[in-house]
């Protein structure tokens, strides 16, 4: 019989019902019922007493991890036996954990007792959201610079730190009208940065630090770096004249040449030969040359008539060729002088998509004044009359028949002017034209523009739906961040 109450049980050390015993021992007696936890809303992180901030999705094996440390010390005279989630509502700010315990009491008698601790979740911003939030609060500056007036580099570079989400750990971008300044909250995410832009554009990087303060009594410094980076200032579709030195080691290429493209390496074809060569940014620092003309300087040509030059005998040490270019021979005549009956002759790359009567874009040689120390010194009979840059189609027709769009970075802006907005309307038109930059560029759809019928088709490139992603839209009612679909 128990001592206490008198039932009849199945004896055991303390000679008590499990009732009695229980009333006489209470084995979570100093556990405490409940405790709080701080999470950051704005990074969605949980604090990890005492300075760390962790990730934990509701209902995770971190978030329980975490919650039983908060009590760990009071849980060391008891032998924890299981633990897990009890369900609450999401908004509620509440955590409840349902504990099962065994403890030994009278005469060695193992008890055990479940019961639940409940947890407050209180808001906290965690330092690197203050950081944020401050913006001038920066240990690091990353400054981005290209000395010319076409931003065609930027906005490519744009797109590619979009695509590798490298702006995550920014905690300001503001535009200046020759770069942009990338502010950063340690010096290794900088650094991370200026590794990103080497592998990526062809530039150059220095670096410098300033001290704020130093703590003579623990040895601690606190500095502010700056790292400069300058890109090549050579864009897509600038007409170039290299070093006689540089041009002979390049497979005796001619001096004057078209950049078409500038990814890590910048790409130059001869528009005589059609021989490639591709410069990196260590050989253009060591000879440096510049662009010829501004793309404002670009004249528009009409085609009188053009033939196509199937075999063209190869120089002495001459490198490799372009397969996707076609060499043809031209006769043409500028559109602003159609009264006149001057034509120009030239040689040009552009042979696979010219055809007598289309208009092209391109420089006129023969009527300028080039200050450019190599081409003033080059025989003049080596330099062409006329340098075709790309085929001209109707660029309004194309604006509304464009079907995608881009991401932009947020910002801090400069007011934008007209030059601007004409700059990102020739960067989407290389976008289209060229298939090796759009590879590394994320392309959306864009839902609002109905896809036409190609029955009314100029001839303009355009980009395939297949190469186009769909934009995502989550809403801001998703609770749990990446631990949500686990609440079922």
């Amino acid at each position: 019989l128990c001592c206490q109450c008198g039932v009849p049980i199945p004896p055991n050390p303390a000679n008590m019902c499990v009732g009695c015993l229980r009333a006489q021992v209470d084995i979570t007696e100093g556990i405490p019922k409940q405790s709080t936890v701080h999470f950051c809303k704005q990074c969605e992180r949980y604090l990890q007493p005492p300075g760390t901030w962790i990730h934990c999705a509701l209902e995770s094996r971190e978030l329980l991890a975490l919650c039983l440390k908060k009590i760990k010390a009071s849980l060391s005279k008891v032998r924890l036996i299981d633990a897990g989630f009890i369900w609450t509502e999401p908004h509620s700010k509440r955590l409840k954990l349902k504990l099962t315990v065994q403890k030994e009491v009278i005469n060695g008698a193992v008890l055990q007792q479940v019961f639940v601790v409940e947890y407050i979740v209180q808001s906290q911003m965690c330092e690197d959201c203050h950081r944020i939030e401050a913006k001038d609060f920066w240990k690091a500056v990353v400054q981005v610079r290209q000395k010319t007036v076409h931003k065609k580099t930027f906005f490519y570079l744009e797109q590619l730190i979009l695509k590798h989400r490298l702006h995550q750990n920014t905690l300001r971008i503001k535009e200046i009208h020759d770069g942009l300044d990338f502010y950063y909250s340690s010096k290794q995410h900088a650094q991370k940065m200026v590794d990103f832009l080497q592998c990526t554009v062809p530039c150059r990087s220095k670096s410098s630090q300033r001290l704020i303060s130093h703590d003579i009594h623990s040895n601690v410094y606190n500095y502010k770096s700056t790292f400069s980076v300058e890109i090549v200032p050579i864009c897509k579709d600038n007409v170039v004249c290299l070093s006689p030195k540089l041009a002979q080691s390049l497979g005796n290429m001619s001096q004057i040449c078209v950049c078409i493209r500038v990814t890590s390496t910048i790409h130059l074809i001869d528009p005589r030969t059609l021989q490639i060569a591709e410069i990196d940014g260590n050989t253009y620092w060591r000879h440096p040359f510049s662009s010829l003309f501004h793309p404002k300087q670009l004249e528009e040509f009409i085609i009188m008539d053009i033939s196509r030059v199937h075999e063209k005998k190869k120089g002495a040490g001459a490198g490799a060729r372009s397969n996707k270019h076609t060499l043809a021979e031209a006769w043409v005549r500028k559109t602003s002088e159609l009264d006149k009956d001057h034509q120009y002759f030239c040689c040009t790359h552009l042979g696979h998509i010219l055809n007598p009567g289309d208009l092209v874009l391109g420089f006129d040689l023969a009527n300028c004044n080039l200050n450019d120390e190599f081409a003033n010194k080059m025989n003049p009979q080596h330099i062409p009359d006329v340098v075709l840059i790309k085929k001209s189609y109707d660029r309004g027709r194309r604006q509304r028949r464009r079907n995608w769009k881009l991401k932009e970075l947020e910002r801090d802006r400069e007011a934008t002017d007209t030059d601007e907005e004409r700059q990102y309307q020739d960067f989407l038109e290389d976008l289209e034209e060229d298939e090796t930059i759009r590879k590394n560029v994320n392309i959306y759809r864009n839902a609002d523009i109905p896809v036409e019928s190609d029955t009314d088709d100029d001839g303009a490139p355009r980009i395939s739906l297949a190469e186009m992603l769909e934009d995502l839209h989550i809403s801001q009612d998703a609770t749990g961040g990446e631990g949500a679909e686990m609440l079922t």
